[in-house]
C-alpha cells in the first residue's frame, strides 16, 4: 500500500484487556494497536479466544480488566458505528428459501447509518451500486440470497457491510467452508479494498494459510498475545518457526 499522511493513524487500540466467561481467563493481558491501512490477520487456534477479542473490540462483551479506545474515543464514549463494517460467522447460513434479494441484503446495511433516511432513492441505488461493484457482484444482485454459492453469499455480506463506506471492516472466519481457488479470489477482493478504497481490514481466522500476499501486519493469539508485528517479521520468529515445528501448514504468498 502506498504511504500516506495517515498510514501511521491509530484507529483502535487494545490496552491490558482481559475477559472472562466465569470459568477462567479466555483473555489476558492483551495490548495492541490497529493503524489506518493495515490488513491486520489475527490469527490462533480453535479456542485462543480470537471471537471473543473482537466481540470486545466492538463492545458486545464487556472486558473483565483493560480498555478498548476506536478513533481516540473510549469504546463505551464511541457512536459513530456506521465507520465499523462486521461480517460475524456463519454470515452465509441462512435458509435457500428466505424470499429477499441480493440487492436488498445489501440495502440492509444503510439502516445503520443516519445519514440514509436524508437520502434519496436515486443516491441509495448508488451506494448498493457500489458496494455491489466492489465486491463483483452487480450481475446477480436481482437473485435470490439462498440461490447464491457461499462464495458469492459472502460477498454479498461484505457488500452489506461496506455499502456505508466504513473506516475499518472486521470478519470473522470468512472462508470457513470454501474451496481454495474461491478463497485466492476472495483475498484478492479484500486486497482491493483495503488498498484501493483505503478501508482497513481485520480478519480473524485459524486457518493460517491466508498469510497471503494482501496481509501485512499479523497478531498471534492463544489467550495472550505471542506476536503482533509485520507479516515479513512474522515469517522470521519464533512463533511461526513454533507453529511449523508443530505441524502447521502455512502458505505465505508475500510477492
Amino acid at each position: 500500500m502506498a504511504s500516506t499522511a495517515n498510514d501511521s493513524q491509530v484507529m483502535i487500540q487494545v490496552k491490558d484487556v482481559w475477559f472472562n466467561y466465569g470459568r477462567g481467563p479466555v483473555l489476558k493481558e492483551v495490548s495492541f494497536d490497529i493503524r489506518h491501512g493495515d490488513f491486520l490477520a489475527i490469527i490462533g487456534p480453535n479456542g485462543s479466544g480470537k471471537t471473543t477479542l473482537l466481540k470486545v473490540i466492538l463492545g458486545l462483551l464487556k472486558p473483565s480488566r483493560g480498555r478498548i479506545q476506536i478513533m481516540g474515543k473510549d469504546l463505551n464514549e464511541f457512536s459513530q458505528w456506521q465507520k465499523i463494517g462486521y461480517v460475524p460467522q456463519k454470515a452465509t447460513h441462512i435458509d435457500p428459501s428466505f424470499p429477499v434479494s441480493a440487492r436488498e441484503v445489501v440495502s440492509m446495511g444503510l439502516l445503520s447509518s443516519k445519514k440514509s433516511s436524508r437520502m434519496n432513492k436515486e443516491e441509495e441505488k448508488s451506494y448498493i451500486q457500489r458496494a455491489l461493484r466492489m465486491v463483483g457482484m452487480e450481475e446477480v444482485k436481482n437473485r435470490r440470497i439462498g440461490m447464491l454459492s457461499g462464495g458469492q453469499q459472502q460477498r454479498i455480506f461484505i457488500a452489506r457491510a461496506i455499502v456505508n463506506q466504513p473506516h475499518i471492516l472486521f470478519l470473522d472466519e470468512p472462508t470457513t467452508g470454501v474451496d481454495a481457488e474461491t478463497q485466492g479470489h476472495f483475498y484478492d477482493m479484500l486486497g482491493y479494498i483495503n488498498k484501493k478504497q483505503e478501508i482497513t481490514v481485520v480478519l480473524i481466522t485459524h486457518e493460517i494459510g491466508i498469510l497471503n500476499k494482501h496481509v501485512n501486519r499479523v497478531a498471534c493469539l492463544n489467550q495472550r498475545l505471542t506476536y503482533h508485528g509485520s507479516h515479513a517479521e512474522f515469517c522470521q520468529s519464533k512463533t511461526f518457526k513454533k507453529w511449523l515445528a508443530e505441524g502447521h501448514h502455512v502458505i505465505s504468498h508475500q510477492h
